[in-house]
């Protein structure tokens, strides 16, 4: 965001010089760095045609435009700042997705799927009993991790903490429903193993974790709108560094519902009971 003041031209006719304020959005260090260069450039452009045309040149050859950089929510640039909140949703996806997807798939080796189908236990039922431990594990993991990355990173947390826990229930539901439909499409855990990291790297690499969704390929884009990780890992970032709400994050809330009620719906579907 360029700041022009009040009186811009006023003042750069009658004093010869004036200040502009290039405010840079820096949850993202690497590109917030290239915005501001470019603008920079582009401002530098505009004082040397004012110069060259309307202004002598002053003797100390004092430039008449300041520029004066000021970045948001990452002040510093701090490469932590900007990986530390993706990496802990990360977390979450590798322990509820990759275990999940290990668990039914497991009692099929070993025989005790055959066991469960003659009990009287429904398939909700079953579906709930495999999510719940998983979670509760990861909400576990997440707290651990909001305590490492605030007290040994000093990862400002400006929004709300109860929203932060609201994404990570959510986003533990969409990935142990992810890991439940991998397991029960399965045959053997070598199988499900493979396609959890194919889903893992794919995620990660488009998520926006180390450089910006919006310089990826069309095609990538289009392949992200259906990635959980990416929306993720953009309202964790924008609740804990820019203190956003939950109407600021409507649209990742709405997309991260969806695919989790799609999830456990489609594992709850493939898992077949039989008495």
């Amino acid at each position: 965001m360029l700041v022009i003041p009040p009186h811009f031209e006023r003042d750069l006719g009658t004093t010869n010089s004036a200040s502009l304020q290039l405010l840079v959005n820096a949850i993202d260090g690497s590109k917030a760095g290239i915005a501001s260069g470019y603008a920079q450039t582009i401002i530098r452009d505009f004082n040397d045609e004012i110069r060259t045309e309307t202004m002598a040149v002053q003797a100390n050859d004092r430039p008449l435009l300041d520029i004066e950089n000021q970045y948001w929510y990452n002040p510093r640039l701090e490469y932590k700042t900007f990986m530390v909140p993706g990496i802990l949703f990360e977390l979450l996806l590798l322990v509820g997705g990759m275990i999940a997807a290990l668990n039914i798939v497991r009692e099929k080796e070993i025989g005790t799927q055959e066991q469960l189908n003659v009990t009287p236990i429904k398939k909700h039922e079953f579906i709930l009993g495999k999510l719940t431990p998983f979670v509760i594990i990861g909400m576990i993991q997440f707290t651990a991790g909001l305590l490492v990355g605030k007290l040994l990173f000093k990862i400002p947390i400006e929004g709300s903490i109860v929203l932060m826990y609201g994404f990570a229930f959510l986003f533990l539901l969409l990935s142990v429903g992810l890991g439940l439909l991998i397991s029960t499409m399965s045959e053997t855990q070598q199988q499900a193993m493979f396609a959890v990291f194919f889903c893992l790297v794919l995620f990660i690499l488009l998520s926006g974790l180390f450089s910006s969704t919006d310089n990826m390929p069309q095609w990538a884009q289009y392949v992200n709108i259906f990635n959980p990780l990416r929306y993720i890992i953009e309202a964790g970032r924008n609740i804990m560094l820019k203190g956003s709400t939950l109407r600021d994050m409507q649209p990742q809330f709405i997309a991260l519902l969806l695919m989790a009620l799609a999830l456990i719906g489609l594992a709850s579907w493939r898992y077949r009971k039989t008495a």
